[in-house]
């Protein structure tokens, strides 16, 4: 093997981009990390992703700190790959590349309507509210008095709970002012999540069930009829994990609670499908079918609809039916799970066998599933076996690349690359901003704000 550092490109700042650099940094065998990010700033969902209210799940972004600040590191933020650097050009610049690109897309519902104006993605929405610079040019009509939130995972519970916050909620968090304004000064009155399956299927965790009960400006409401268990729900609780068991026995005291008279109320439902989003240029309502739970040929618990349907007034529909990760230039691409093709990291063709160099870690290597955490040991799997293969003298390493190469390609093409220091004027200001307000940050939200104070540093 070769005695010069290994040079590793990770595509993806988000959190098992850092995880694997910072494993890579740590390891015995000497590394050089190159972080390429398409966005100015780092830190992928944990920055543009996670509710504003949520801000001990973002403080997790020091751990990355502390990988930055390792020998080794860079940030090459600003730099699309696909846009500035293509796959190949990686190929000749680095001795191996991990794409931790996560999952970019909404899953499509399929549905008549499901793009009528006033339906949107929940992941558009979240990113509007957290500042993503692509997306602060929208604007989102809440001036409807019932907003719907198909699904019930985590995401879901996020939009419904964001949609439900007061002015004294939001303001200490760092939602963006306009994102702000529009909620508090909202029409709603009622936000109604829809889950196809039961109370026992849902995916959204004890935590954030719980938050749903604590909102000062919304009364949560549940029918007891919604939360009835057929028997293979019963028998599937009672194998269930503690978690499992724990929200639905959340579920079953909001059941019991009176509406105390709040502004809003935020309902759930359970069981029921969207089959059609209706209206005359714009979301007027959703039409809905009653499901009942039939076990598949693998166990599982599945929604199958009957003939009962229903339509529901409402003026702005959140989808949120899952992420998908998108296809990525010269490389395979698993379309049935979305995916890079990869046994444990490794990325495979068509035949199975590995694409030498190339490797995976994150939602895109794995789909949409688990939480940050859950990066840490994915990114760790990745990183191991990249590393098996540099010492078993797998990885081309003929090249002898070097920083300057990169730079000087970057340079060539008229790519402007936001380095860490750059970043951390953007943090600077962004935290001075905040501080004054008791916010965490005032979030720099288009690109020219964002390039133009990296440039500074």
């Amino acid at each position: 093997m070769s005695e010069r550092a290994l040079r590793v490109a990770v595509v993806g700042s988000g959190p098992a981009g850092f995880y694997a650099a910072g494993h890579l940094l740590a390891a015995d065998t000497p590394a050089e990390v190159d972080l390429i990010e398409r966005l100015p700033t780092p830190w992928g969902l944990v920055r543009l992703g996670v509710a504003p209210d949520h801000p001990k799940i973002k403080a997790v972004s020091r751990a990355y700190e502390k990988i930055a600040r390792q020998q080794g590191f860079r940030f090459l933020g600003n730099v699309g790959v696909g846009k500035d650097l293509e796959h190949s050009d990686l190929m000749q610049l680095y001795d191996a590349v991990i794409y931790s690109v996560g999952a970019q897309t909404d899953r499509s519902m399929g549905i008549p309507g499901e793009d009528l104006p006033g339906s949107w993605p929940a992941t558009v929405f979240v990113a509007w509210y957290n500042g993503h610079p692509d997306y602060q040019d929208l604007s989102f009509d809440l001036s409807c008095e019932r907003a719907v939130v198909i699904g019930n995972g985590n995401v879901a519970v996020d939009v419904a709970r964001m949609l439900a916050l007061t002015d004294e909620e939001l303001q200490p968090t760092d939602t963006t002012e306009p994102a702000i304004s529009a909620i508090v000064n909202s029409g709603i009155k009622e936000i109604l999540m829809l889950g196809r399956r039961g109370p026992v299927q849902g995916a959204f965790t004890p935590p954030e069930v719980q938050e749903l009960g604590e909102l000062a400006g919304a009364d949560i409401c549940v029918e007891a009829a919604e939360l009835k268990l057929d028997a293979a729900s019963e028998a599937e609780l009672a194998e269930a994990p503690a978690a499992t068991a724990r929200t639905v026995k959340l579920l079953r005291e909001f059941a019991a609670r009176e509406p105390t008279g709040k502004p809003r109320s935020l309902r759930l439902r359970f069981k029921v499908s969207p089959v059609a989003i209706l209206g005359e240029g714009r979301v007027e309502a959703v039409e809905i079918v009653h499901n009942e739970l039939a076990v598949d040929a693998k166990g599982r618990l599945r929604a199958v609809p009957t003939n009962k349907r229903e339509v529901i007034e409402c003026g702005a529909v959140f989808r949120s039916v899952g992420y998908l990760g998108v296809p990525l230039p010269g490389l395979p691409f698993d379309q049935n799970r979305h995916t890079l093709p990869n046994e444990a990291g490794r990325v495979i063709d068509d035949s199975g066998a590995p694409f030498p160099g190339v490797y995976c870690a994150g939602w895109i290597k794995r789909g949409p599933t688990g939480v940050i955490g859950t990066n840490k040991k994915d990114a760790v799997e990745t990183v191991d076996l990249l590393l098996e293969d540099a010492a078993a003298g797998r990885l081309d390493r003929g090249l002898d690349p070097d920083a300057g190469q990169v730079d000087e390609l970057l340079a060539e093409r008229g790519v402007e690359v936001v380095t860490y220091p750059g970043w951390e004027a953007i943090d600077e200001i962004e935290c001075a901003a905040g501080e004054p307000l008791g916010r965490p940050r005032v979030k720099l939200v288009t690109w020219d704000e964002l390039r133009g104070t990296a440039r500074g540093a």
